[in-house]
């Protein structure tokens, strides 16, 4: 009786569950990540402190300005949002993570706040504007170095001491590069007659001072000379000419500390010549500094740790969300309905093939090429195994039956008789009567020994054998069946291959294909024994001189109770025992049996074992 499957347990139901569980979480899941998402977008768009960005963009900015790269702006960036309160990120144009001070796997905000680059952003001289210049604090080439920074920071200190003594209010201030330069009542330079002053107070002359001040450094006029030669071309291409090199200058500011000082032009009388100068001297100084500071970046803010507001939505808001998990459902379950129904037919199919009765052999229907498709050509194999197996013990019993049969109906027929006492016991019927014995005992043994191959129960009992001596072995035994039948039967070894193997099986492998070739060699024929060398394998060979195997015949001579003569008669053929026999006793030595023939030109069996050493005490 077919039993029912639970609805619970079918698979359609699990699929359909499991797909509207995963819908609903999904939907769950993304309403709840939209509406947080919006709330902190809100709040971090509401949230922002200008003042506190400002500050960050120029830092950062100044951290670039100072360094080649940004391999180490993590720290800063840290400081920056645990100050300011602001989650802080560094990114390439490609939105390659430079820095964040927030964990790693935080998602970015959607836009960046600002771009941090010294060459085309300057948030230093003016604080709150990004204007389109350099930043001062990339200088690159022409910082001082340490000697030239303490001859005039000497001198600086001289004239600010000089300016305390004449009562007037001084400070030593240094540009990005270092340079110093002494300012007064806030002013950039000090005033000439105070200047004048010191001078002749101090034994030196103002010229001499400011001199010192004022020229270049020899770092400083390096890197000039390096700006005039990228300037150059740029100047020339506009009609233009550099009358001498560029030199330093400076305003209250700091924003110009490199001018173009000389520039000499063939048309002076446009109003833009000086500003197309200074665009040639601006874009050489880019190129001059972008080895010395850090490449473009995007910087992104957040509202860091600050727990955001809770959005509300409207009740439109909740319906179209609502519509939208409810249409998720429905495509789900509609797609999970069909899907099913695929996987269940084919399933449903192979259980309606199994649960019929064994003797039909009835074949599952193969419609695809999936999983289910290869379970179904797989119970197919399985099913075309056990009808061969069917068919195989079918032809076994009877096989063994009528090999039964005929010594036993022999035996009985002659006692009969001889019961009867129409014929008298004498030694020749005995002998034959003890002949028909001998086959049944024979055939009993070669059960036996298929029996315990199949049960994995043949032992072999593993010595050193010299394969020449089996072979000797094996032809002397048949040599007086050669001699009646008048076969000659000869032998070609090789002396010095050796196996691992247990002699008596060996030598029963070997005079069941010697017997069988005598047996079907006619008179004047030949069979020939051979063993030999073959790379790591010793090969042993059987081969007649008879009428052969036809190729169809071939593949089934190592099968049980196979034998070419349909008729099964015993004056030409045995009890189809001894070739499987064979096959099962080399495959207990780890060796293969194989048969070659072409009709009309004999048959060839051959063995093939592992070779083994020869023993030590074997010269």
């Amino acid at each position: 009786m077919r039993r029912r499957i639970p609805w619970r347990k079918r698979l359609l139901v699990r699929l359909l569950f499991t797909s509207v569980l995963i819908a609903l979480c999904s939907v769950a899941a993304t309403a709840w990540l939209a509406v947080t998402t919006t709330t902190s977008a809100l709040e971090e768009e509401q949230g922002q402190d200008l003042a506190a960005d400002n500050r960050i963009l120029a830092e950062l900015s100044g951290y670039a300005a100072d360094h080649p790269d940004w391999s180490g702006v993590q720290h800063t960036v840290r400081a920056l949002a645990a100050k300011t309160g602001r989650r802080v990120a560094l990114t390439t144009a490609d939105r390659t993570l430079i820095a964040d001070s927030a964990s790693h796997d935080t998602p970015l905000p959607p836009r960046p706040a600002a771009a941090v680059d010294p060459l085309h952003t300057d948030t230093y001289t003016e604080f709150g504007a990004q204007l389109s210049g350099i930043d001062p604090r990339a200088v690159g080439p022409f910082r001082l170095t340490g000697p030239e920074r303490e001859k005039l920071d000497a001198v600086a200190k001289r004239e600010q001491e000089c300016f305390d003594h004449l009562g007037v209010r001084s400070t030593v201030q240094h540009t990005p590069s270092g340079r110093p330069h002494v300012a007064v009542d806030e002013a950039r330079d000090a005033p000439l007659y105070l200047q004048v002053k010191c001078g002749d107070a101090f034994g030196e002359s103002t010229a001499e001072m400011r001199d010192v001040l004022d020229s270049p450094t020899a770092t400083e006029t390096k890197a000039l000379d390096a700006l005039t030669d990228l300037a150059r071309p740029c100047l020339r291409a506009r009609d233009m000419d550099l009358g001498g090199p560029l030199s330093l200058t400076y305003d209250t500011t700091g924003r110009d500390p490199v001018s173009g000082g000389f520039l000499v032009t063939k048309k002076g009388a446009e109003q833009n010549t000086d500003q197309t100068a200074k665009n040639c001297v601006t874009s050489a100084r880019r190129t001059q500094l972008e080895p010395y500071v850090a490449p473009a970046a995007e910087l992104f803010l957040g509202i860091g740790d600050q727990t955001a507001p809770r959005f509300d939505m409207s009740r439109a808001n909740k319906a179209r969300i609502v519509g939208a998990a409810g249409l998720v459902l429905a495509v789900t379950v509609a797609v999970t309905a069909v899907v099913a129904m695929r996987l269940v037919r084919p399933l449903r199919a192979l259980t309606a093939a199994a649960q019929q009765p064994p003797e039909l052999h009835v074949r599952a229907p193969v419609r695809t090429r999936d999983e289910t498709g290869l379970l179904a050509e797989a119970f197919n194999d399985l099913t075309e195994r056990r009808e061969r197996l069917e068919e195989q013990r079918k032809a076994m019993v009877s096989d063994i039956a009528h090999e039964l049969r005929s010594p036993l109906t022999n035996i009985r027929g002659w006692l009969e008789v001889t019961r009867d006492g129409l014929v008298a016991p004498d030694p020749a019927l005995l002998g034959s009567l003890h002949e028909e014995a001998l086959v049944l005992q024979r055939i009993i043994d070669d059960l036996q020994d298929l029996a315990a191959a199949d049960a994995g129960t043949l032992r072999v009992h593993r010595e050193p054998v010299r394969a020449a001596d089996l072979v000797d072995q094996a032809a002397a035994a048949h040599r007086v069946a050669a001699d009646a039948a008048g076969v000659a039967l000869l032998t070609d070894t090789d002396g010095t291959a050796w196996l691992d193997a247990d002699p008596v099986r060996m030598r029963q492998a070997l005079g069941n294909l010697v017997s069988n070739a005598i047996r079907h060699t006619p008179a004047d024929g030949t069979v020939t024994l051979a063993a030999r060398h073959d790379g790591d394998d010793v090969v042993l060979t059987v081969t007649d001189t008879g009428p052969g195997i036809s190729a169809d015949d071939l593949p089934h001579v190592f099968e049980r109770f196979w034998r070419a003569e349909k008729s099964r008669s015993r004056r030409t053929g045995g009890s189809g025992l001894g070739l499987p026999i064979v096959r099962h006793l080399l495959a207990a030595h780890d060796g293969t049996a194989e048969a070659h023939s072409e009709p009309g030109k004999g048959a060839e069996f051959t063995l093939r074992l592992p070779a083994a050493p020869a023993p030590a005490d074997v010269s």
